[in-house]
């Protein structure tokens, strides 16, 4: 069975400078698919500020999380998650802006 994304973040998210930006991806297929996250078109890997969080659903299902902790404005930009197998490629993408907090 190819790999499918079921559940994934919104479309658009707005972030505030200095939060934290969690974006989570869910995907199902036999095999289990692997997750890999890209930020305009190019993959992203872990460094101090970004972080991964997998988890294995059952048999066939991956779950993961990704944060940026904290956000600043380099973060804006367009996020996809990619999910696949050796029968097929599933992709969601989604954009984030950010806003500024006002006290």
């Amino acid at each position: 069975m190819g790999a499918k994304i079921t559940l994934w973040s919104h479309f658009e998210s707005e972030y505030v400078l200095g939060r934290k930006i969690v974006f989570m991806c869910k995907a199902e297929g036999e095999p289990r698919p692997v997750i890999t996250w890209f930020k305009d078109g190019i993959e992203l890997y872990a460094h101090s500020f970004f972080q991964v969080h997998e988890w294995k659903e059952g048999e066939a299902a991956i779950k993961s999380k990704m944060e940026i902790d904290p956000a600043t404005q380099m973060d804006a930009g367009y996020y996809e998650c990619q999910a696949d197998n050796k029968y097929a490629v599933d992709v969601k993408g989604f954009s984030a802006d950010y806003s500024i907090e006002f006290v």
